[in-house]
């Protein structure tokens, strides 16, 4: 027979039958096949099977919740920037006043009966009798108690003996203040003292109202004495030095829900003396009485210091400490009041005081019309060369150590607030006021000026 035309030979077919012909060990037909299959099977089916593989590996190995807790604890917080404080600009004092008022003049916020006249009258003679008795007064609650203890100091303390109210919310009250208020009563200066420290002060005081000539008392009223200045060993141990003296009584109150944990057991049992010696080493303790003087009163005066109309705004122990803890004053710019800004402005010199408003003249300028970022103030800072050039020129600062002196006042406030820029841009400093905030703060300087 013939042989078939070369040409019409499958290229395909040819191979196999080479591949089956040039085995020589006659078992190159299974061989064949295996190099066969694998050479002709397509690519999505090779990573088909190769996954299948995996996926049964993958089933034999168990994972232990020790695996788990290692595996989740190493993967990557996910963790949003966008807080709500740096999206949401906050109130003005004035957006947040008309906020808060009533929707209906009808409607009439609700007051405790405590506050009525007939209640209120019998509260007051009854504390009276326990200041009389050897007690110190201590009041919690809810809602502000100012006011009915100012009443309370008014009306029954005023007329019994000498008065000192301090206000311990204030983030500018200090210990040393209050008893400075309390030298001025008549005689104390007049003995003796070893050195002007609180310890020595409060020890004169207590020496002067446990003299048996003396006759008058001195009623001593702590708004929040819970308050952060007063929570230190110092504050504390002038207070239990005062408490113990029978002429001197302490009426108090707190807010913080462990403010009951300030005080120990022993400072808490212990009762004044009757007779106290001058000179003496006095015991230490606070002999207090509780009570529940709950008002439901908005904290208007006690939250004067604080922005109340952002989360962030809160105070928390005072500028430094917030930019010294990389706080918001330094991040979003938007920690400072206008009532804060000028309560820091109302105890600086003249040049100071000219030097920031030179600095708010040169941001707002920079800040020009339209909607502002509130989360990035920075951008409209005043570089220090820039600045000690200008303060220069109006005769504020001659030299570096006079600018960072007057800089320094204000920076230790947070009222003026400076960051590197990078690639050797050099220090930029700016106000973290809003344009608004900062022009009224502006106006009232030059209204007073």
């Amino acid at each position: 027979m013939a042989p078939a035309n070369p040409s019409h030979i499958d290229p395909i077919d040819d191979l196999n039958d080479s591949s089956d012909n040039d085995d020589p060990s006659g078992s190159g037909s299974e061989d064949g096949a295996r190099i066969l299959t694998s050479a002709t099977t397509p690519t999505g089916k090779r990573n088909k099977t190769k996954a299948l593989v995996v996926e049964e590996q993958r089933r034999l190995v168990v994972q232990t919740a020790f695996d788990a807790y290692f595996a989740q604890s190493s993967a990557r917080s996910q963790t949003s920037s966008n807080v709500f404080s740096s999206l949401i600009p906050p109130l003005t004092a004035e957006e947040y006043s008309n906020a808060t008022c009533p929707s209906s003049p009808r409607l009439k916020p609700i007051e405790s009966s405590i506050l009525s006249e007939p209640s209120r009258g019998f509260l007051f003679s009854r504390f009276s009798r326990e200041l009389e008795e050897g007690f110190n007064l201590l009041f919690y609650g809810v809602g502000s108690k100012r006011r009915v203890l100012n009443q309370f100091a008014s009306e029954c303390c005023s007329k019994a003996g000498h008065v000192v109210v301090a206000n311990g919310f204030q983030p500018d009250f200090t210990m040393k203040s209050m008893l400075n208020s309390i030298e001025n009563v008549p005689g104390i200066l007049s003995l003796p003292v070893m050195s002007t420290t609180i310890e020595n002060q409060a020890l004169r005081v207590y020496d002067f109202f446990a003299q048996s000539s003396q006759k008058q008392h001195l009623y001593i009223v702590i708004h929040n004495i819970d308050a952060p200045a007063l929570r230190t060993a110092r504050a504390k141990s002038c207070l239990s030095l005062l408490a113990l003296n029978p002429r001197i009584h302490v009426v108090a109150s707190i807010d913080h829900i462990n403010s009951p944990l300030l005080w120990s057991a022993s400072e808490l049992s212990t009762r004044k003396q009757e007779h106290p010696t001058p000179g003496s080493a006095p015991p230490r303790g606070f002999a207090w009485l509780w009570h529940d003087l709950t008002t439901l009163a908005s904290y208007d005066d006690e939250l004067a210091y604080a922005d109340r109309s952002s989360i962030s705004g809160a105070h928390g122990g005072g500028s430094r400490k917030q930019l010294d803890a990389g706080g918001l004053g330094a991040q979003t710019g938007t920690a400072m009041t206008q009532t804060a800004a000028l309560h820091i402005l109302a105890s600086v010199t003249q040049k100071a005081k000219k030097l920031f408003t030179l600095m708010g003249a040169k941001q707002l300028e920079a800040m020009g019309e339209g909607d502002l970022p509130v989360n990035d103030l920075e951008q409209f800072g005043l570089g220090y060369d820039t600045l000690f050039n200008t303060a220069r020129d109006n005769f504020i600062a001659t030299n570096d150590t006079a600018l960072r002196s007057l800089l320094g006042e204000f920076r230790d406030h947070g009222l003026v607030v400076a960051a590197q820029r990078g690639s050797g841009g050099g220090e930029v400093l700016w106000i973290p006021l809003r344009k608004e905030r900062l022009v009224n703060v502006l106006e009232s300087m030059q209204i007073e000026q």
